[in-house]
């Protein structure tokens, strides 16, 4: 598993934060979705199997969400 943490850009309320929860948890392999709305980042795992963070970052975009940064962290 890896934890990832992406700072997110274009979010303007609090139901951007559930729409954007709901997009990375329909991509397989993740878990543990957090989007912390006034710090704009989102944290999740992720199965390094299954999915990818460009894969996550794709869904997001699709959105009109911008990615400005993505970490990824073996656990």
């Amino acid at each position: 598993m890896q934890k990832v943490m992406m700072k997110l850009g274009g979010m303007t309320c609090p139901s951007c934060l559930t729409k954007i929860e709901k997009a990375v948890d329909s991509v397989d392999g993740t878990g543990e979705i957090k989007v912390l709305f006034n710090a704009g980042k989102l944290k999740f795992q992720m199965n390094p199997e299954q999915t990818n963070a460009d894969q996550v970052k794709a869904e997001i975009e699709k959105m009109g969400y911008e990615v400005q940064g993505v970490k990824v962290k073996d656990l």
